[in-house]
């Protein structure tokens, strides 16, 4: 029989070292050792930052085996602070990264009530907040596209094979990375990308750079307004997971006014097999979204116009539900 692990609850509910790690991310410290900077005073002054402060952060880092300590005040990488260096990895509370950190300070409101406490934080709802600050929106197409999250998977299955599907519209793409990949794939699709104007405003660099951007039109827009009419299939990826039931509906909904009578919907992300644990994850904190398992799924699909024509697993472990207009 396996030893049962021992946990420490103590060491799980410590936030120091966390916001340790997102400060000396932002404050770029394994960069200045890495560059040669390595004493405590060359560091805080590189970081424009307080010289004992920041050596209490690192002394805390050192004791956690993130980075090492070889002489007093004198501070190196190791593997794990080598990590900061990468910096699809590196926590930088600037940008969306410090908006995700600072809103687990709301969980008690997302718990008490099911909906997001992210505007009693910036004083605005997440969507609205990134309207109202570009610089923290583009860092969070970034963390979404192939910056983030690598290079999406094309190759989902849908209900009798790709080769009857001549148009696309990927609503609520973001910057297109998974349009880009199902259009370098299949020379013959053209794809329409829809997303909020800023978000498809950045597009064009991922479409040119996979040769595809003369298949591609944009449309800025918001998704609970009328969608492109007419394409053989409407993606859904990661995006119903991040609105309320009511609001998966109304997108639902646009999405079978747009495919009617012969086209499809395909969802990747937001619906689960029901028999599928609840976890919680940072967007739900974010945005109040709700994971829906199938049997939830089929009751919205129904009200919003929709019949799930199948339901499975594709070959990654991802759940792809496929709908048609009723």
């Amino acid at each position: 029989m396996q030893a049962q692990k021992s946990i420490n609850l103590e060491e799980l509910s410590d936030l120091c070292t966390p916001w340790c790690i997102h400060l000396v991310g932002t404050l770029r410290i394994a960069e200045h050792i890495a560059a040669g900077t390595n004493e405590i005073n060359d560091l805080a002054s590189a970081a424009e930052c307080d010289a004992y402060a920041l050596h209490n952060v690192l002394g805390h880092l050192v004791d956690k085996g993130i980075f090492e300590e070889t002489g007093p005040g004198v501070f190196a990488l190791n593997e794990v602070s080598e990590g900061l260096l990468d910096p699809s990895r590196r926590p930088d509370l600037n940008g969306i990264g410090g908006r995700m950190a600072y809103a687990w300070g709301t969980l008690p409101t997302y718990v008490r009530t099911g909906n997001s406490g992210y505007h009693e934080l910036f004083g605005r709802p997440f969507w609205e907040d990134l309207a109202a600050n570009p610089e923290v929106a583009e860092s969070f197409d970034a963390l979404m596209g192939p910056a983030g999250h690598g290079t999406p998977d094309p190759d989902f299955p849908i209900s009798g094979g790709w080769e009857s599907i001549k148009t696309v519209v990927d609503v609520g793409g973001g910057t297109g990375a998974m349009l880009a990949e199902i259009l370098r794939k299949r020379p013959e699709i053209h794809g329409t990308l829809v997303d909020l104007p800023g978000t498809v405003a950045r597009s064009g660099e991922i479409f040119q750079a996979a040769g595809v951007a003369e298949r591609v039109t944009t449309v800025g827009q918001s998704f609970f307004d009328p969608l492109p009419a007419g394409a053989d299939l409407y993606l859904l990826k990661k995006v119903l997971g991040n609105w309320p039931d009511q609001e998966t509906t109304a997108i639902l909904r646009r999405c079978a006014e747009a495919a009617r009578p012969n086209g499809r919907i395909v969802i990747l992300g937001g619906v689960t097999a029901d028999d599928v644990s609840h976890k919680l994850t940072i967007d739900k904190v974010l945005l109040g979204g709700k994971t829906n398992t199938l049997s939830e799924f089929l009751v919205m699909a129904g009200d919003a116009g929709l019949e799930v024509t199948s339901a499975e697993y594709e070959p990654s472990g991802q759940f792809v539900v496929e709908c048609r207009p009723v």
